[in-house]
């Protein structure tokens, strides 16, 4: 039965908003009617009219966090023995924001027109990806939906977490570059000329490096609008050439390459790859969807390629460790546990430890980067102000020694 969204006003003029299931708008009006309330909108919430700019660009209805503590309630709500449609029922009543108010009603109507809960996820993409509905239809189909749900909860957590730290980690190097070029800009654009004019009026040579920043302030002043315009257009450039898989497929794997941030961005894909795959195979999907959803899942083009790769071989018949040691992108750790899984016949818990301990290096990998980025910015910031400062006291130190 789908569900429509109301707007009302009582006798008193108080104005009332709600979520009510009816085969049509004009039979929720009419149990608006019955309540002693005029209608003032009365829209559908799963069918309503939507643009695709709406569609693409609108606001999320879990943002942050919010999926997470949503399936966490869903799980204990499901798990203590409340039927789904109870429990979803419970979720839209409490939620605050309207948007996932009226997602949520939009689930409760798909379950009870008689559809899925993975096919109900199904109707908003892009708030429950692959994974979480592959997740979802194998609780649904082993009868364990509450326990797959406190595992999707967890894997979402863990996957935050890592988020988290490592933004953590490149934020103050950001912020302090960020702050040093806009120093470095100001001391050449404004206070180089201001200071050294003082000094151009006499006819002595001044100082190389005098000189030499004097060019290149009056470079940043004459044509630094044009250096950004075309430091803009080459960011754009990259986007749009980014677009283009051959492209971005190339530039993938050259990032792999790079020294430091290669070896980080392997490890997180890589972690992110193993506990997907993990998650799916201890719900009971079969291994080759569990692979082709965990493809899905990495943002690096040039490993998402070697995993489907893995995947075409584990189809041929190969075991998944031979797969994934033949892919040299993939850390080795990764190969080895999932032999162990298959040696032991417990694929799931093994992936998840592999999942863990690559989880763990990159964090590691992160802090210590970011720890040695500190102070090399922090030198390196000292020594342009230096010659800026250096380029400045020359002349005077010059004028000094011609007066004496």
């Amino acid at each position: 039965m789908p569900a429509f969204r109301f707007e009302a006003v009582d006798a008193a003029g108080k104005t009332h908003n709600g979520v009510l299931e009816a085969d049509t708008a004009r039979a929720v009006r009419s149990q608006l009617r019955t309540r002693s309330l005029v209608p003032l909108e009365v829209r559908a919430v799963d069918g309503a009219p939507q643009s695709p700019t709406a569609s693409a660009f609108g606001r999320r209805a879990f943002r942050g966090t919010g999926l997470t503590v949503w399936t966490r309630q869903l799980a204990g709500l499901v798990g203590a023995g409340l039927p789904l449609e109870r429990a979803l029922t419970a979720l839209a009543d409490d939620a605050e924001d309207p948007r996932q108010r009226d997602l949520v009603a939009q689930l409760r109507s798909e379950v009870n027109a008689g559809h899925s809960f993975a096919h109900a996820l199904s109707t908003a993409p892009r708030e429950f990806d692959d994974v979480y509905r592959a997740v979802v239809g194998a609780g649904e189909q082993g009868g364990a939906l509450g326990q797959v749900l406190d595992k999707l909860a967890d894997d979402l957590e863990e996957r935050q977490a890592l988020k988290s730290k490592l933004i953590g980690a490149s934020l103050y190097p950001t912020i302090v570059s960020g702050i040093a070029l806009l120093i470095v800009i100001f001391l050449v654009t404004y206070v180089v000329p201001q200071v050294a004019s003082v000094f151009t009026s006499s006819r002595r040579a001044l100082p190389l490096l005098t000189v030499a920043m004097l060019a290149l302030s009056q470079f940043a002043r004459d044509w630094g609008w044009l250096v950004a315009l075309g430091a803009a257009g080459g960011v754009a450039a990259l986007v749009l050439l980014r677009r283009q898989e051959a492209v971005r497929l190339r530039m993938d794997a050259a990032w792999l390459r790079l020294p430091l941030v290669g070896r980080l961005a392997r490890g997180y894909n890589a972690a992110r790859f193993a506990g997907t795959l993990a998650m799916l195979a201890g719900a009971g999907v079969p291994i080759l969807k569990a692979l082709q959803a965990a493809a899905e899942t990495l943002g690096n083009r040039a490993m998402r390629a070697d995993a489907l790769d893995a995947l075409v071989q584990v189809r041929e018949g190969a075991p998944l460790a031979s797969a994934l040691a033949a892919k040299k992108r993939f850390p080795g750790l990764l190969a080895m546990f999932a032999r162990l899984g298959e040696q032991t016949g417990q694929l799931p818990q093994m992936l998840s430890r592999a999942a863990a301990q690559l989880s763990g290096e990159v964090q590691r990998r992160a802090m210590a980067l970011a720890t040695v980025l500190e102070p090399l910015l922090i030198v390196a910031m000292g020594g342009v102000v230096m010659l800026i400062v250096l380029a400045v006291l020359l002349p005077i130190i010059q004028m000094n020694a011609w007066v004496k």
